[in-house]
């Protein structure tokens, strides 16, 4: 086997989950060159300077790829690497079944999201390639995201400043795919005054372009000044910023599995939504979760509850700020 081809045009937490997965295979085949099709040059950002990936490739089914014809030229692309092994991870797409056809007729393993039972993501990703002699147990469950010189020269230069010398900097990321994930503005805000006023920490706060709301919301709500970079940042530049964090204070989304995969420590902040499944993989993480809210777990897209978002409304400024600081002494003594 000298070819593989891994097809995920998927969110940024959904692709860095099958980092431990291209690792085994690596490990387990050596010599073998390793594609990823994602689904934007953004996603393709993430596997740029990884070691075990040979190439992206970019499926854009919304943009460049939306016609027959630039479809058809992809699979084309697709068809002269003469792939020894298709791992499909992206079953409901049906224009990814087409254009894994271009490999056939090779192997081909198909991701099976697990039923009746809870295992997290990373773990559910390694059963697929359970066939090829790779067991999840024998895999060390770690995320991987590689920056470039590049990006690590410019989280240096951002966070470089005299403002900054001797302070601890501590990452809020405010936003979240639906919004019924996403802690409350006020919360944060009281949060970063808190973490300014008490540790004499500098806060940063992240997100995408359409979360500005989010951000002007937090920094209104504010007594004192935080760094406001969202929708400023490639993932990428995102990732060597996150590194030198101390801490990132999150909900379940992208953000918080970038910070895991270059070994920031993270407090997630999970409402309805099972962080068995897609919580912060690695050792040195906190999660706040209320079970004791009657209709958690829930995978509803809206809020049905009557107290509306009761499971996000009952995370109190004090716990989190509580699990920051004990992620920082855990830290510290580490480093020690």
């Amino acid at each position: 086997m000298k070819k593989i081809l891994i097809i995920k045009p998927g969110a940024i937490g959904d692709l860095l989950h099958l980092t431990p997965v291209i690792r085994a295979l690596r490990k387990k085949l050596q010599d073998v060159q390793i594609s990823v099709l994602v689904g934007n040059e953004a996603s393709a950002s993430l596997f740029k300077e990884n070691p075990n990936v040979s190439e992206t490739i970019v499926f854009d089914k919304r943009g460049e790829h939306r016609t027959l014809g630039s479809l058809l030229a992809l699979w084309r692309r697709i068809r002269k690497e003469r792939y020894d092994l298709v791992i499909n991870f992206q079953r409901s797409n049906l224009k990814a079944w087409f254009l894994a056809t271009a490999a056939f007729p090779c192997r081909l393993l198909v991701y099976h999201k697990a039923k009746d039972r809870i295992i997290h993501a990373v773990v559910n990703h390694l059963e697929t390639v359970a066939p090829l002699g790779i067991s999840p147990t024998d895999v060390k469950l770690e995320l991987e995201l590689f920056t470039s010189a590049d990006d690590d020269t410019f989280a240096a230069g951002l966070l470089g400043g005299p403002e900054y010398a001797g302070k601890k900097i501590i990452c809020l990321n405010p936003g979240a795919s639906n919004r019924i994930k996403c802690w409350s503005t006020g919360c944060f805000a009281a949060l970063a005054d808190r973490l300014m006023d008490e540790l004499g920490a500098a806060v940063l706060i992240i997100g995408g372009g359409n979360e500005r709301d989010l951000a002007e919301s937090i920094s209104a709500g504010m007594r004192n000044s935080a760094l406001d970079m969202v929708g400023k940042l490639t993932l990428t530049q995102l990732g060597a910023v996150l590194k030198k964090c101390e801490v990132l204070v999150s909900g379940d989304t992208g953000p918080m599995h970038l910070a895991t995969a270059v070994k920031t420590p993270v407090v997630a902040l999970f409402g309805a939504i099972n962080p068995d499944r897609t919580g912060p993989v690695g050792q040195g993480h906190r999660v706040i979760r209320h079970d004791e809210v009657k209709c958690v777990p829930c995978n509803a897209k809206t809020c049905v509850n009557p107290a509306y978002l009761e499971c996000m409304e009952k995370i109190t400024v004090d716990e989190v700020f509580s699990a920051v600081v004990e992620l920082m002494r855990d830290r510290e003594s580490v480093h020690k």
